[in-house]
C-alpha cells in the first residue's frame, strides 16, 4: 500500500506543471512559486534589505530573495542540511535556535537587526495530525520567537503554517506583535493541503 502510495506521489510530482517549469527557470525547487506569488502581491523583499531565509534547502526562496535584494542586500541561509552553494547568500548548516547559530549571524550582520525572517520550514509529516500539528505549531513557534529577536521595527515575517490545532491562536498571537497580519494560499500551495502563509508586517519592537 506504501509503495502504491509513494509511486502515486512520484507520478503526480513529476507531471506537476510548477516542477517542471522549476526545472526550466532554474529553481531548485517548485516552491519557488509559492514566493514568488507572496511577493508579487505584498512586495515584501526590497533591494539593500537583510533577509535569513530559515530552512532554507534546497535553497529555491533564497534564490529568489538575493536576485529581489541585490548586491546591497544581504541573504543569510539557515537549515539543518548541507546546502549547495548560491551566489551571493551565506549558508549557515545549523539549528536556527542554536545560541552559537545566532551569534554566528549577529557576527555577519555586524549586530544589525533584519528587515525580513522568511520560513518555509516543515516537520516530518508521519500522517498522524496529532503528532504533525503539534510538531508544526511547535516550528512555527519557534520562527517567532526568532523573528522577534532579530527583526528591526517595522520588520516582517512570513511563514508556513498547516491549518488544524493551534492555527488561530498563532495567528492572534502573531497579531500581537506586528502591526497587519494577513493569511495567503498561493495558487502553487497544491489545494488539498493544508499549508498556507501567514505574512505579519510592520514588527512592533
Amino acid at each position: 500500500m506504501a509503495n502504491k502510495s509513494n509511486q502515486s506521489w512520484l507520478d503526480r510530482h513529476l507531471n506537476d506543471a510548477y516542477v517542471k517549469q522549476s526545472q526550466k527557470d532554474g529553481y531548485r525547487s517548485r516552491a519557488a512559486y509559492k514566493l514568488l506569488e507572496i511577493h508579487k502581491k505584498d512586495k515584501i523583499f526590497r533591494p539593500g534589505i537583510r533577509v535569513v531565509d530559515l530552512g532554507a534547502a534546497p535553497g529555491s526562496w533564497s534564490q529568489i530573495a538575493v536576485r529581489e535584494v541585490g548586491r546591497k542586500g544581504e541573504v543569510i541561509a539557515v537549515d539543518l542540511l548541507p546546502m549547495q552553494p548560491i551566489d551571493g547568500v551565506r549558508i549557515l548548516q545549523g539549528d536556527f535556535l542554536d545560541e552559537t547559530l545566532q551569534a554566528e549571524l549577529a557576527a555577519i550582520n555586524k549586530g544589525q537587526p533584519l528587515d525580513l525572517v522568511i520560513s518555509d520550514l516543515a516537520p516530518n509529516i508521519t500522517g498522524d495530525k496529532s503528532v504533525d500539528q503539534p510538531r508544526v505549531i511547535g516550528l512555527v513557534e519557534a520562527v517567532l520567537l526568532f523573528s522577534k529577536e532579530h527583526l528591526k521595527a517595522g520588520g516582517s515575517m512570513l511563514v508556513k503554517i498547516f491549518q488544524g490545532d493551534g492555527f488561530d491562536l498563532y495567528v492572534k498571537e502573531v497579531r500581537q506583535s506586528f502591526e497587519r497580519v494577513v493569511i495567503r494560499k498561493p495558487d502553487a500551495s497544491r489545494s488539498e493541503s493544508r499549508e498556507v502563509y501567514v505574512l505579519a508586517r510592520n514588527y512592533k519592537l
